[in-house]
């Protein structure tokens, strides 16, 4: 049983001085709806974006201030913009480098963690530094097998040479925990930053490690934004050639986002065959084009049953309307995988396919799309080189 309460939190918010030191930040209303969970306490402050780094000592005193309560072992406190009525979603803005920046590590200047711009005028994108490709796995609508596809997916790249880590942007819903069978809290390495959990050569991160399985996550969008960018750049993910992201399903505020915000190198959209399936698969297509982040190709998730007694095929949700679709809109089709026994058993075991039964003929159907992402991510990569330029001497 907890030992403190949410009052508790805002009467020791109370005490904190407000922007140019008017007032407190409970009474300015900068303080979000504040989540307390196994001693942990949760929160973010809406603050102009344009002194986002001025504020920077403000939430550091927001924060030592929680963690001076009597039972709170650890508080999550993060700065997020104000949002104009009608604007964009919130997101939270960049903060200065070292331990409690949101960037550990990047550069000021030039180089591998400096900013990129966006299409048209969006906020530049930070890189993560020591990561080179994100893919963001995403689904239009949910229950279609995404998170089991990008954690097979993750281990098949990882089959391929590469140095793979994934995280589970799935705050309200997250299933990486019982997909990997990890259980325990990561490690804090110095000021904020996570140690990733590790498991089947991947390193993984998910808000499931933070908060218990049956624990609601009753957030508004700014703060699962802020928990998402605090998961991905407050994470000590090390050198990585391919960070995988199980993107939440749907195309809301925090897909956008992360969609806007995050230097991804594509996205790989998971649809079963039917469709109603594929009407919202559509929706999730548009919106990564809409933001202009590449898509590498679709997969066709329970595409057939096989029976398991006779060996016979059947399309419970019809076959090959994932393929139909890539070839209409002129995208990638990266493969197929059964609605088989063997998948569902070892996903709900912790123990997927790709790491438990590599051999098997399950986990070539994830090594294949693998393999095809890879070449179409060579391929993008080579399109996007300049032309070299021929000089006569």
């Amino acid at each position: 049983m907890l030992s403190f309460t949410k009052d508790d939190v805002v009467a020791k918010l109370r005490t904190v001085q407000g922007p140019d030191l008017d007032g407190n930040i409970v009474d300015q209303g900068l303080v979000s709806d504040i989540f307390v969970a196994e001693n942990k306490v949760y929160f973010s402050l809406t603050v102009p974006a344009e002194r986002a780094r001025d504020l920077e000592p403000m939430r550091l005193a927001a924060e030592k201030a929680a963690l001076t309560i009597p039972g709170v072992e650890s508080a999550m406190v993060a700065l997020t913009a104000a949002r104009a009525a009608g604007s964009a979603a919130a997101s939270p803005p960049p903060r200065p480098s070292g331990p409690a920046g949101a960037a550990p590590g990047a550069a000021p200047g030039g180089g591998p963690g400096a900013p990129r711009g966006g299409p048209r005028g969006q906020r530049a994108k930070t890189e993560v530094p020591g990561v080179a490709k994100i893919i963001a796995v995403a689904s239009g609508k949910g229950g279609v097998g995404k998170s089991t596809t990008a954690v097979n997916l993750a281990l098949a790249l990882a089959e391929k040479g590469q140095r793979v880590g994934i995280l589970d942007a799935d705050i309200y819903g997250p299933s990486l925990p019982r997909l990997t069978g990890i259980s325990g809290r990561p490690e804090q390495l110095e000021g904020r930053v996570l140690k990733p959990m590790e498991k089947f050569g991947l390193k993984v991160m998910s808000m499931g490690f933070l908060v218990e399985e049956d624990t609601p996550m009753i957030w508004r969008g700014p703060m699962v934004i802020s928990a998402l960018t605090q998961m991905l750049r407050e994470v000590a993910w090390g050198e990585l050639d391919v960070l995988v992201v199980d993107m939440p399903p749907g195309t809301g505020d925090a897909q956008l986002t992360m969609a806007q915000q995050v230097p991804l190198a594509g996205a790989v959209i998971v649809s079963t065959p039917q469709d109603l399936a594929l009407l919202d698969a559509r929706k999730g297509i548009n919106m990564f084009r809409k933001v202009e982040v590449p898509l590498l190709g679709l997969i066709e998730n329970m595409s057939h049953f096989i029976c398991p007694d006779c060996g016979s095929q059947h399309d419970i949700f019809g076959h090959g309307g994932a393929r139909k679709e890539a070839e209409r809109i002129g995208v990638p089709f990266l493969g197929e995988v059964p609605l088989a026994l063997p998948i569902r058993e070892t996903s709900d075991a912790g123990a997927p396919v790709v790491a438990s039964d590599p051999g098997g003929v399950h986990a070539q159907r994830y090594l294949e799309i693998a393999g095809r992402l890879l070449d179409e991510m060579a391929r993008y990569e080579t399109s996007r080189r300049p032309a070299p330029s021929i000089v006569f001497e």
